[in-house]
């Protein structure tokens, strides 16, 4: 499992890091809200660990712009505001547990590995679908109204990828992991070229793909 911790208190941070590693986990630090949606892009995690109050952006606002940015990492919140109208506010902007300092370590590695393990069975449940487009399970083919679509491999992993999260933006750097799979030799900017081929694809089909500057690729019902 793969953790990103987001926390700025350099001994916690280190106790926290240490603790998961001894419990066979990668874990990957940021201390500074600013950079943490870049550490966050970079590589996503399984799950997110992320304290309140950070230098650059507070904690609510790194979690706010990475679920806008379509990040869906499971978010477990760690702060020293334990107010029931605080551990609100945490939910209401996309966190998905809460745990107040000061914790159990335990308790806390518990509660990440029910967060991963919510994600996994999501992951691996009912095939996507989306205005009639549908991902065959068996195959991994995109059908539309049960036909399958004529589509070169790497179109048929990007569609795969948007139709996990129709209408909302999935970042470049994720779509990019998910296309060229072990490729280093390959520029970031080829996805762009799999985007263009897979939007002309779609055109008649009822679904639009949309570029976002700055965000990503996104699944919409066409106009």
């Amino acid at each position: 499992m793969k953790l990103l911790l987001i926390e700025d208190n350099a001994a916690m941070q280190a106790t926290l890091q240490r603790s998961f590693e001894r419990r066979g986990m990668l874990v990957v630090t940021c201390g500074d809200g600013a950079r943490a949606l870049d550490r966050w892009r970079a590589a996503v995690p399984d799950v997110v660990l992320l304290d309140l109050s950070l230098p650059g952006l507070d904690g609510l606002q790194v979690l706010s712009r990475a679920r806008a940015e379509g990040l869906d990492t499971p978010v477990l919140v760690l702060t020293a505001r334990g107010t029931v109208g605080d551990r609100v506010l945490g939910l209401n902007s996309g966190a998905d547990d809460y745990l107040a300092k000061p914790f159990d370590l335990d308790e806390l590695e518990a509660r990440v590995r029910a967060l991963a393990r919510r994600a996994g069975a999501a992951a691996a449940g009912e095939p996507a679908a989306f205005c009639g487009l549908r991902t065959d399970a068996a195959s991994g083919a995109v059908c539309l109204h049960g036909e399958p679509l004529e589509l070169a491999p790497r179109e048929a992993a990007l569609l795969r990828a948007l139709l996990a999260r129709p209408g909302h933006a999935v970042p470049k750097e994720r779509l990019f992991e998910t296309v060229f799979p072990g490729e280093p030799d390959v520029q970031p900017e080829a996805i762009e070229v799999v985007a263009y081929r897979l939007r002309k694809r779609l055109a008649g089909t009822g679904t639009q793909l949309v570029t976002l500057r700055g965000l990503g690729y996104l699944l919409k019902a066409a106009a």
